[in-house]
């Protein structure tokens, strides 16, 4: 069985590399878990804030990278009807991925992904009722298992993955998680229990998840890596290890991402506040940062 450092060294060796520069702007989420907007779907509770922040994303001339587990492929069988109940959502990224502003990562709950067939088959078109036809989604839409960002001028590399190459379970046995979340933990999930093979809900799974991580990160002279996965953010001072975590899209009522601009980086939080007179908008928090990429470099 391979191990955490063969996975994830796998990753990084087959990942695909983006050139960037201090001009370039990435806005990075995972684990959005997007549902079929039934009780069970954790996403129906932040769309509007997640729709909300893309756009403002696609407005200021972002690149979109997705960390893995966007669409919730364990509780539903088939991505039809999550494209039906967020429709929006991916028309939203389809502007992205027209300009060649979206990357994607898949994650355990999204792994059919990691087959070319499956993603031409079910993710190219849709059917569109008021034509009565096939319309094009995401045409030639590559998913990987991991991304690097590669700076033009410092050389510098960020290595972006999900993260579940350190969860041995998730990443080995998925197809069986998958069988007890439809089966077991769907139906339990719409009652309000949480699923504890989850690394989110299982506090000791996680802490070990991240330990792996970043071991492997030490090993790779303290290469700046982005995961996802735990749901749990991270974002280190320079001179400590270079994990970083973006969080998820389906914490209670926010959703938190890394934004990459003008060379540095930034945790953020976007929620649902009220204003002095009542009215509900929605706003961004800078959490951590900005802080300058080049001062994780180690040489």
């Amino acid at each position: 069985m391979f191990s955490s450092k063969k996975r994830l060294d796998k990753a990084y060796k087959e990942a695909k590399t983006i050139y960037f520069d201090d001009s370039s702007k990435f806005i990075l989420f995972s684990d959005c878990h997007r549902g079929d907007n039934s009780f069970a779907d954790d996403f129906a509770n932040n769309r509007n804030i997640y729709f909300h922040a893309l756009k403002h994303y696609y407005a200021e001339g972002f690149q979109y990278c997705e960390i893995g587990d966007g669409d919730e492929l364990w509780e539903n069988t088939s991505f039809q009807p999550i494209f039906e109940a967020h429709k929006n959502v991916y028309l939203l990224m389809k502007l992205f991925h027209d300009q060649n502003r979206l990357h994607m990562i898949w994650g355990n709950h999204d792994m059919v992904y990691r087959n070319p067939n499956y993603v031409e088959k079910h993710l190219s078109t849709y059917f569109d009722p008021k034509l009565e036809k096939d319309v094009d989604l995401f045409c030639n839409l590559k998913y990987h298992e991991g991304i690097i960002l590669n700076h033009k001028d410092s050389k510098q590399k960020l290595f972006l993955t999900h993260g579940h190459q350190a969860d041995w379970w998730n990443y080995t046995f998925w197809k069986f998680s998958r069988f007890m979340v439809r089966v077991l933990w769907k139906p339990l999930n719409v009652m309000g229990i949480a699923d504890p093979t989850s690394p989110a809900k299982n506090y000791k799974e996680l802490i070990k998840v991240e330990r792996r991580t970043k071991k492997w990160i030490i090993e790779n002279n303290n290469l700046i890596t982005i995961v996802g996965h735990t749901h749990r953010p991270r974002f280190p001072n320079p001179g400590d290890i270079a994990f970083f975590n973006d969080g998820s899209c389906v914490h209670p009522r926010s959703i938190t991402g890394l934004e990459i601009e003008n060379g540095e980086i930034s945790l953020i939080k976007w929620y649902v506040d009220t204003t002095e007179n009542g009215t509900l908008q929605i706003v961004r928090l800078l959490l951590e940062g900005p802080r300058k990429l080049v001062d994780y470099k180690t040489e």
